[in-house]
């Protein structure tokens, strides 16, 4: 199949357009909400800024950001590729206005989640915290479990988002005859050029939403758990950076064993099964490692008690968290690609 037309070639950037598109408004979003935030003439604006100088506050807000476009980036550059290995480049040329659709529809989804779940998620938490209406009828927990039910709503709101997005934005493709398809060769309506490796694409894919998913985790565990956040600069960096960045490197080698050289097409939705399968797994694991750690820690052998015992713990579980994720990532993706390979 020839690239030659404009029109083909524009509808072979689609993946990268719609993750540059979702990423980009989204960055614009937060910029024009931190920039309201931190106006000299809104109120309470020098207590906001001092907030945000703070160590604890600005890591965790880049750790959440950067985990929130790898998601973002990652599942839209999914539905363009889907498209174009489902319909056929020449059906997905036929949508002119993807871009546009599906800016605009992702847009909507953006100012409802800013502008309407923030500030309402916000105000049920104030209700909960000191002063608040149901501060003393209700237990803290119930302000952990507020700020644990904001993460899962607005992940939702995200995936399910970029969904509707992307389904509006192919609303024409997928209604496409074949009249207008000015009756091309079968093959070069269903085929898609393979560009970069569709090996690197699925283990990159298995990494970022694996990793994405990690932080995520950790970001809702803290604020179900009001962790505090008073380290210095440097721990939490080391906290909220290092990890995700080796656990992502772990799924993308995991990855790349679980498939092999050659493995046409990327099926990204299946990369994005394997990466939430493994790191769902991953954690049971380790659950499952440490409820039997510590249930024979408070029974009758001595070795797995005491200060050293727990330093020995935190040594294994690391280590038995890094070989999960290669093994797990890898079985999920050798298992969801096999007709594949």
């Amino acid at each position: 199949m020839t690239t030659a037309d404009p029109a083909h070639a524009r509808a072979l950037r689609l993946p990268r357009d719609f993750a540059l598109i979702a990423v980009g408004l989204d960055a614009v979003l937060l910029v024009l909400n931190l920039s309201m935030l931190l106006l000299p003439t809104t109120d309470d604006a020098a207590q906001i800024r001092r907030a945000y100088s703070q160590a604890g506050v600005w890591i965790l807000l880049v750790a959440s950001t950067a985990m929130s476009w790898a998601l973002i980036g990652g599942l839209a550059w999914s539905h363009g590729r889907q498209a174009l290995e489902r319909l056929g480049v020449p059906r997905v040329a036929l949508s002119s206005g993807a871009r546009l659709r599906f800016g605009g529809a992702w847009l909507l989804v953006l100012v409802l989640n800013h502008l309407a779940l923030t500030p309402l998620f916000y105000e049920l938490q104030l209700m909960f915290m000191p002063g608040g209406r149901y501060a003393e009828a209700m237990p803290r927990l119930s302000l952990g479990l507020a700020a644990l039910l904001q993460s899962l709503v607005q992940l939702g709101v995200l995936v399910l988002g970029l969904w509707l997005a992307a389904r509006f934005a192919l609303r024409r493709s997928r209604s496409a005859t074949a009249e207008a398809l000015d009756a091309r060769a079968p093959d070069e309506v269903s085929t898609v050029p393979a560009g970069a490796s569709p090996r690197a694409a699925v283990a990159l894919l298995v990494g970022a939403l694996f990793a994405s998913l990690q932080v995520w985790s950790a970001l809702a565990v803290a604020r179900w758990a009001g962790a505090s956040q008073d380290g210095g600069p440097w721990a939490l960096l080391l906290t909220w950076a290092l990890p995700p960045v080796v656990v992502c490197a772990l799924a993308v080698w995991g990855g790349w064993l679980g498939t092999r050289p050659g493995l046409w097409p990327v099926r990204p939705f299946r990369a994005v099964s394997a990466a939430v399968l493994s790191f769902v797994l991953v954690q049971l694991g380790c659950i499952v490692f440490a409820f039997l750690w510590f249930a024979l820690a408070v029974g009758t052998i001595k070795a797995l008690q005491g200060v050293g015992a727990m330093a020995g713990f935190m040594v294994v579980l690391i280590a038995l968290y890094a070989a999960l994720t290669v093994l797990l990532a890898r079985a999920m993706t050798r298992r969801l690609y096999r007709r594949y390979l």
